[in-house]
């Protein structure tokens, strides 16, 4: 069996004001217009995760949201993870081996750098540091989600938002 997962960084969000905490900041207008084509996008490509984990923080969850809507799906379902947002690529890896069986595709919302080097350690290929809205999909021959583990994938392709075509906008 193939499985897919899309890893996805968060779109662009409001700088860091002094007395806000990292956590809570928002996308901006742009990155949510940026989230709304890379969902068109994949919706055009017959993308359609079977399930969504986003990390807590707002600019990562209204990224998954955005995406859920544009994709189709229902965003109520999306499952929110803080370990996504400061648990380091082990929490990314814990995410996906606790999938079920059956489940054929999954999409993860978060962070740079634990995005990039998790791609990274799942395909051994050089991703560098994905860019805001960025989605990387890894694809999986043979291995269930509890095998899951670096150098298991090979990278299917990378879309960044400056990337899109056109016709996605």
């Amino acid at each position: 069996m193939s499985i897919t997962l899309y890893i996805v960084r968060h779109a662009k969000a409001e700088d860091r004001a002094m007395f806000m905490a990292d956590h809570d900041r928002q996308l901006t207008p742009d990155g949510v217009m940026a989230a709304a084509r890379m969902g068109r996008y994949l919706r055009s490509k017959g993308i359609d995760p079977g399930h969504i984990i986003s990390s807590t923080a707002p600019r990562a969850a209204d990224t998954a949201r955005v995406l859920a809507e544009q994709l189709g799906q229902d965003p109520a379902r999306i499952e929110l993870d803080r370990s996504l947002f400061d648990g380091g690529p082990k929490a990314y890896l814990a995410a996906v081996n606790r999938q079920p069986d059956g489940l054929t595709s999954l999409m993860l919302v978060g962070h740079n750098p634990d995005v990039s080097y998790f791609a990274e350690f799942l395909t051994h290929q050089s991703i560098g540091s994905m860019s805001k809205g960025a989605v990387v999909a890894v694809s999986f021959d043979d291995v269930n989600w509890p095998e899951v583990s670096g150098r298991t994938g090979s990278v299917a392709f990378e879309m960044t938002p400056r990337q899109l075509p056109d016709v996605a906008g």
